[in-house]
C-alpha cells in the first residue's frame, strides 16, 4: 500500500477526543487533512464566551490538529462557519483577523458564513469546518498581477 493511500488518525493533547465518540477529530490522507467541525466546548461550559472567543478557541483547536498533522497554520486553506446569529459575523470576522494575522501579507482562506439554528450546545454560537493540506502553504502563494 503506498503512503499516498494510507488514513492516518490524528490526535493531539489539546484537543479532546473521547474514547466514546463516534467519529475522528482528524484523519490525514495523503497530504489531505480532514477534520470533523470543531467547537469551543467545553470551554464553552466553563465559562461563558462571546463569538469572538469562542471562533479563537476553534480556530485554536484547529491549528492543533492540523500541526499534530504535519501542516502549519499556512496549511488551512478554506473554512466552513456555521454561527447561531448572522450578526455575529463581524466577530467571526475579527476573529479570524487576529487569528490568521501571522500570516499577513499573505491570502486568508478561502471562507464560507452560514448561519444555522442550533448547535450540538445551547451556550454554542460558532462551528467551524477547516480544510487543510501538508503539501501547501498561503506564505507561498503567487500574488495576483
Amino acid at each position: 500500500m503506498s503512503e499516498q493511500s494510507l488514513v492516518r488518525h490524528v490526535t493531539s493533547d489539546k484537543v479532546a477526543e473521547l474514547a466514546t465518540a463516534t467519529w475522528s477529530n482528524c484523519l490525514v490522507i495523503g497530504n489531505e487533512i480532514a477534520m470533523s467541525g470543531m467547537t469551543a466546548h467545553p470551554a464553552s461550559r466553563n465559562s461563558r464566551l462571546g463569538t469572538y472567543e469562542q471562533t479563537l478557541v476553534v480556530l485554536g483547536k484547529v491549528r492543533d490538529l492540523v500541526e499534530a498533522a504535519g501542516g502549519t497554520l499556512g496549511s488551512i486553506y478554506k473554512l466552513v462557519i456555521y454561527v447561531k446569529h448572522i450578526a455575529d459575523k463581524d466577530e467571526v470576522g475579527r476573529a479570524r483577523r487576529d487569528f490568521f494575522a501571522p500570516l499577513q501579507p499573505c491570502p486568508y482562506p478561502c471562507s464560507t458564513l452560514v448561519e444555522v439554528s442550533r448547535l450540538v450546545f445551547p451556550e454554542l454560537t460558532v462551528e467551524i469546518d477547516a480544510f487543510a493540506r501538508r503539501d501547501i502553504d498561503l506564505r507561498q502563494a503567487v500574488r495576483p498581477v
